[in-house]
């Protein structure tokens, strides 16, 4: 089988399931570079079997998924899936339109109905970039002057990442952490806490990752929070608040999960790397 392996820099994940595809021996890895890649649309055809998408960047991952499937390749994750989830707004739509619970969420696109949105809401708010990862330019708004000061600021800076005003009702967090689930075709794997002193709960920021044992509350919101995007491989960042409920904040397409195999225990490597061989299988 012929596996392309679409990706930017090497990081620990994509060393560990290169490692892993290679222990295969029936696989032909084909290692494809996203800042190299030069696609040829008058030639819309490929001879890989399958392709798993590791890229660091949004656009070229999504517009490269768009390419290979366009080719008649299968890719893992589907362009479908990386489109909604490389978006907080159709996130959260998708997590709506198939009743998964999720904070309190207001769109503005200008920033004075931002501000009014923020208002009605009540402080805090989250303002967060709809496209962005690793926890940047989220800002917690504790009251009208940070509001109208950080509006402001998007609003001058003006590029795409600030033009969309997507405003997340600041979720309270039980112990001051986060739950991070993994999710392979209909199953959830593993899940972690992640925590920090910081309000923003993301490893890339510092957060240390502990064990979650995955109840089967966990397994069932993760899984049909998965399903409500488009299935596939995927990470789902849960809130659990202090009265014990759970909420999805976002869900992740390119996971990382470096932090996550010794923490859980789980071979995650082993069973992207499964997975992946599955959907190259079928028909």
């Amino acid at each position: 089988m012929r596996v392309g392996f679409l990706h930017s820099l090497i990081r620990k994940e994509e060393k560990f399931l290169i490692e892993e595809f290679n222990k295969r021996e029936d696989v032909e890895l084909i290692m494809i570079d996203d800042r190299n890649l030069i696609f040829d649309l008058n030639k819309n055809e490929s001879d890989l079997d399958v392709l798993i998408e590791r890229s660091i960047n949004h656009s070229r991952a999504l517009h490269s998924i768009k390419l290979f499937e366009s080719a008649g390749v299968k890719c893992v994750n589907s362009f479908k899936v990386a489109t909604i989830c490389g978006d907080k707004l159709l996130t959260s739509s998708a997590l709506r339109d198939n009743n998964i619970p999720q904070p309190e969420i207001k769109i503005a696109f200008t920033e004075t109905s931002a501000l009014e949105a923020i208002e009605e809401m009540g402080y805090p708010v989250v303002l967060k970039p709809a496209v962005g990862s690793w926890g940047r330019l989220l800002s917690k708004i504790n009251d009208r002057d940070a509001a109208e000061s950080i509006l402001e600021h998007k609003t001058v800076l003006g590029t795409y990442h600030h033009s969309i005003f997507y405003i997340q009702k600041y979720v309270d967090k039980k112990e001051g952490r986060d739950i991070r689930s993994f999710v392979i075709g209909d199953t959830c794997i593993a899940a972690i806490y992640r925590g920090s002193e910081h309000w923003i709960t993301n490893t890339a920021k510092g957060a240390t990752a502990t064990k979650c044992e995955v109840t089967e509350e966990i397994a069932n919101l993760s899984v049909a929070a998965a399903k409500a995007v488009g299935g596939g491989i995927v990470a789902i960042d849960l809130f659990e608040t202090k009265n014990n409920e759970l909420m999805v904040n976002e869900v992740n397409y390119t996971m990382e999960f470096k932090n996550s195999i010794t923490t859980t225990g789980v071979d995650i490597p082993k069973l992207i790397v499964d997975y992946v061989l599955k959907v190259g299988r079928e028909n």
